[in-house]
């Protein structure tokens, strides 16, 4: 009896099994139909300027500028979680800019789109030194009084942007026809994508989006705050500055009432309608608000009869936006998530991290 307990008794330790992780993948039929999917998207894109007419080819142009507007009002809302309501000082400073440095100081096209860039970047320096002290409600306050006082005061230095009467800013010898222009656009709206394609993978993108959750706590993570509040504030001011250039060039004539405050307001709704944060879903929102007034002239043609026009564009606006954040919080890139995550290579569907193999 003593030998049978003093005998050691075994222990079996069942340990789980170790699973691989790695990324998935899709079929080589998933990629295919991807890959085709998006070579259609970029021929569209590409046509889209003859697809137009060329009555409205102004229209496509303005829209580009709006989405790059958009673009970088999303480094500040989506990324670091400030919100702005001056980028229509931003934008107009950036083509009143452009058309004083072609009209009055005669320079090229070219050295008016990097003094606007400059420009908008300088002056979005100086709203991020104010904005150090600040956040929140107070931050957009200051942005609201800056925007105002562009409005009223800086917009209207006839010196420098031609008082009521405007000024003019003429395209390049290279680019003066609308469709050249229009390409001229969109290949800004690309540069601006990739551009912020590759502030998001690098190191100083994650620790701007590092500030929306918790700057304390990005703080701690060894992060200085003030530097990259700064870097958001320079990168959306002279993003903003290039949209302002183009825009400018659009019609060759600017004038003060074309950067009203409301512009502002319109800006932050395209990026929220969108949803900010997510580059494409910003993009699409842009282009619907920027084409809405467009699609309401067109069925105004449609139903001559009935009370349907362009002046319904801010009412129907903001019927849009209330109605896509009432089941969609996060705007078009919540409801079009499966869609943009299947188009990047991504499953339709969110998978556990666990899961390995192949999908189409």
């Amino acid at each position: 009896m003593t030998d049978v307990l003093a005998e050691p008794i075994p222990i079996v330790i069942h340990q789980a099994p170790v699973h691989r992780r790695e990324r998935w993948r899709p079929s080589r039929a998933g990629r295919f139909v991807r890959m085709a999917v998006l070579a259609v998207l970029a021929g569209f894109v590409v046509a889209s300027p003859h697809l137009i007419g060329a009555i409205r080819i102004n229209v496509l142009s303005t829209a580009a500028t709006s989405v790059i507007v958009a673009l970088s009002l999303n480094i500040l809302i989506g990324y670091t979680g400030q919100v702005s309501l001056g980028h229509s000082a931003f934008v107009g400073m950036g083509a009143f800019t452009a058309g004083f440095v072609i009209s009055t100081l005669g320079m090229p096209w070219e050295a008016a789109l990097v003094a606007a860039v400059g420009v908008g970047a300088a002056q979005a320096l100086a709203i991020g030194l104010v904005a150090l002290r600040v956040r929140g409600l107070y931050l957009a306050l200051v942005t609201l009084v800056y925007a105002v006082f562009a409005e009223r005061v800086l917009f209207n230095i006839e010196a420098i942007t031609g008082g009521g009467g405007g000024i003019e800013a003429t395209r390049p010898g290279w680019a003066t026809g609308d469709v050249t222009y229009a390409y001229l656009c969109i290949l800004g709206v690309a540069a601006v994508w990739i551009f912020d394609w590759r502030l998001t993978s690098s190191k100083a993108g994650r620790a701007i989006e590092a500030l929306r959750d918790s700057e304390r706590v990005a703080a701690s993570w060894g992060i200085n705050v003030t530097a990259f509040k700064l870097l958001a504030f320079v990168l959306s001011g002279a993003i903003a500055g290039l949209g302002g250039a183009l825009f400018a060039s659009v019609e060759q004539l600017i004038a003060p009432l074309d950067f009203a405050f409301l512009g502002s307001v319109t800006f932050v709704m395209m990026a929220i309608f969108g949803g900010v944060g997510s580059r494409p879903g910003v993009v699409l929102g842009a282009l619907v608000f920027s084409f809405l007034a467009y699609g309401l002239e067109r069925l105004a043609e449609a139903f001559p009869d009935q009370p349907i026009n362009a002046s319904a564009t801010p009412l129907v606006a903001a019927l849009l936006v209330l109605g896509v954040l009432l089941y969609f919080p996060g705007g078009l890139a919540q409801l079009l998530r499966p869609v943009f995550r299947w188009l990047s290579f991504g499953p339709w569907k969110s998978l556990p991290s666990q899961l390995v193999g192949e999908e189409a």
